[in-house]
């Protein structure tokens, strides 16, 4: 094997052609938490050729649980800086563009000008995962959404379908009908879980930025997550 084509196990398995469509595609990643992180990263390892990466958060203990980048040398820091300096250490070549702050309505549709060729919502906090899905359909860009990871255990639960088709899931509802009063009921993929979710796992958090509760998460289930929204990136790009 050639040491020195570091894709080349990519290669094998999906072929030189598929490869070059990775490489000359540029993907929106919003969100860089304990999903968005590992969809970039992965998007990134598959050979993407172009990213832009969206996150304003800094790193805090509460983090290292379950977001990729999160050590104690990381605590302070800007998620978007820290895991665009980690992208960048695995793929050199990589064409990244960085946006370090959290994104109003106003802000999302000065991104989503840009003509993207995929679009991964990992974003947690309603009004703006509302308003880019929003813009994403309105644009006409290919777009996954990720739903709830937390209160849940069993990671076989995890699923992608249309978002008509969600169910068990708190955000995911509340996404719904926030989406329908926009005349948006159907039409992009989500990743979620069918299992259950414990509600016991949920404290009301006033004092967080953008968030109004704390939901339990175990380490595993939001990089599921990611992995499962980079492979619909990779699967719709390349089939």
């Amino acid at each position: 094997m050639n040491s020195e084509n570091w894709q080349e196990r990519t290669e094998l398995l999906i072929g030189k052609d598929k490869i070059n469509i990775l490489n000359k595609a540029h993907v929106l990643v919003v969100g860089l938490g304990g999903v968005g992180a590992y969809a970039a990263e992965n998007l990134c390892r598959a050979g993407i050729g172009e990213m832009t990466i969206v996150d304003g958060d800094f790193f805090n203990p509460s983090n290292k649980n379950r977001q990729l980048p999160a050590m104690e040398s990381t605590i302070g820091k800007p998620k978007a800086e820290v895991l665009g300096n980690r992208l960048l250490d695995i793929n050199p070549e990589l064409k990244l563009n960085l946006i370090q702050e959290y994104i109003r309505e106003d802000r999302i549709k000065e991104i989503l000008s840009t003509s993207f060729d995929y679009v991964v919502d990992a974003i947690d906090t309603l009004t703006p995962k509302v308003y880019l899905i929003f813009h994403c359909v309105q644009n006409g860009l290919k777009l996954v959404s990720s739903l709830g990871a937390g209160g849940r255990l069993d990671p076989t639960k995890i699923t992608i379908k249309d978002i008509s088709k969600s169910y068990n899931c708190r955000l995911g509802a509340t996404l719904r009908k926030r989406l329908r009063k926009l005349g948006i009921s159907k039409g992009f993929k989500v990743v979620f879980s069918e299992d259950k979710w414990d509600e016991s796992a949920v404290v009301a958090d006033e004092q967080e930025e953008n968030k109004k509760s704390t939901v339990g998460t175990i380490s595993y289930m939001p990089p599921i997550y990611g992995c499962f929204c980079a492979s619909v990136v990779i699967r719709d790009l390349t089939e």
